[in-house]
């Protein structure tokens, strides 16, 4: 059975960087696309990127956090990272990885991704 499981989270200070981690159990991430989203409390999932399986590589990035996130992966640990520089306040909330259903990264629509991990919060201090 596959499973996305992301770490990386905590409490940082504004202006602060985290990474994030996104390790596949049952899956082997770099055959597939894989995104990162945000939810806030009251809101739905927002996508922040997504990086497109190994057979293309393309990265996809949301206007949400623009140049202040990277995406990569480590196809060796089976893992996708998220990088984030400059965290503010109101970057605080749950990150998700989660999976496409296609093996290029289309849009960020919750519907089109079809694994999700349990997340990992991320709190940004003023």
């Amino acid at each position: 059975q596959a499973h996305l499981v992301e770490s990386g989270g905590g409490l940082v200070q504004t202006g602060g960087s985290l990474r994030l981690s996104c390790v596949g159990s049952g899956i082997t991430l770099n055959l597939h696309s894989i995104g990162w989203f945000r939810q806030v409390p009251g809101q739905g999932r927002e996508g922040i990127g997504c990086l497109s399986s190994s057979s293309d590589g393309s990265l996809k990035y949301s206007v949400l956090m623009g140049s202040r996130v990277a995406i990569s992966r480590d196809t060796a640990r089976n893992t996708v990272y998220l990088e984030m520089n400059n965290l503010k306040p109101e970057d605080t909330g749950v990150y998700f990885c989660a999976r496409d259903v296609g093996p290029l990264c289309r849009s960020f629509r919750s519907s089109e991704y079809d694994l999700w991990g349990q997340g990992t919060q991320v709190t940004v201090s003023s």
